[in-house]
């Protein structure tokens, strides 16, 4: 029996994450439209958040290790007064407070949360726990306990703040690992208070941001309807984030026979480092003494 999913597709979709489903079901639907072979995503958003999801087919899928770790943008909605068991509007009141700050206490904690901090994620994560998801050991009301993990927050804005409603509106830029329910968490119990997020839309996600997105009713659209080009970025988008060395063929053929190429005259100093020829990438490649070795070969 023929396989549905039998297209060599290369290349990345960045979706506009819908909310009400997971960054996995998301990637799962537009590799049934596309009967796409191989295919992966970056970034896991919560089901009740939207935004950016980078989805890779094909080749592109051998750069989700080297992009993962890339920094996030969020747009987040924290109100004040309100704690639930997921930090999110997905779960189940678990505390009240009437204490509401004022916009001046808020601006004056968010430098406290900026830089190199410690962050203890949600136990309604999927961390893994003795072998097991830690939102699975919490739905069993099962007791443990998550280690504290090292996170960087480079900006934390607020936008906007109604007293009225204890509601904030932030955005915030952070490292790989970072959970935003559990910043807003935090921010809420400095403030002697409590709180969850009521949205959450990540902006931009390493290189690619909103810019790049495509709904996911547009791709449906375009792909029964309109009979339009398939949104496709090519692997090689990502490659304004990295050093970029141009080969000879004979280089190229080098590299992609897995063998390693001199790197005098390329006068580069990073230690991963993209090569193309004739504008199409060849391959990852990492610098050690005076070669270049290649980490990840590809079949464009």
């Amino acid at each position: 029996m023929t396989s549905h999913y039998n297209q060599n597709i290369n290349g990345w979709i960045i979706l506009d994450k819908p909310q009400g489903i997971s960054s996995n079901q998301a990637l799962r639907k537009i590799q049934y439209l596309l009967h796409a072979k191989k295919a992966g995503h970056i970034g896991t958003l919560d089901p009740f958040a939207t935004g950016v999801l980078p989805l890779a087919f094909g080749e592109a899928t051998k750069l989700i290790p080297y992009l993962e770790g890339t920094e996030k943008t969020y747009d987040f909605t924290l109100k004040f007064g309100t704690a639930t068991t997921t930090d999110d509007i997905e779960g189940e009141i678990s505390e009240t407070s009437e204490v509401i700050p004022s916009k001046d206490e808020i601006l004056n904690i968010l430098p406290e949360f900026t830089g190199n901090i410690t962050q203890i994620p949600p136990k309604y994560s999927a961390i893994h726990i003795n072998g097991e998801r830690a939102y699975t050991l919490a739905r069993k009301n099962a007791e443990f306990d998550i280690p504290p993990r090292q996170i960087t927050i480079k900006s934390l804005t607020l936008n906007a703040y109604n007293s009225e409603l204890g509601e904030a509106k932030l955005t915030v830029t952070c490292s790989k690992g970072t959970y935003i329910r559990t910043l807003g968490h935090d921010i809420a119990k400095k403030l002697n208070t409590c709180g969850h997020l009521t949205a959450l839309r990540r902006t931009k996600n390493g290189f690619f941001d909103l810019s790049h997105t495509i709904l996911l009713d547009n791709l449906k659209n375009i792909l029964y309807k309109d009979g339009g080009v398939l949104p496709l970025l090519p692997v090689e988008t990502f490659l304004c984030d990295i050093t970029v060395i141009a080969l000879t063929e004979a280089e190229a053929l080098k590299l992609k026979s897995g063998q390693t190429i001199d790197s005098d005259r390329f006068n580069i100093k990073n230690k991963l480092n993209a090569a193309c020829y004739n504008d199409k990438l060849i391959a990852l490649v990492e610098l050690e003494d005076n070669t270049l070795k290649p980490i990840r070969v590809f079949n464009i």
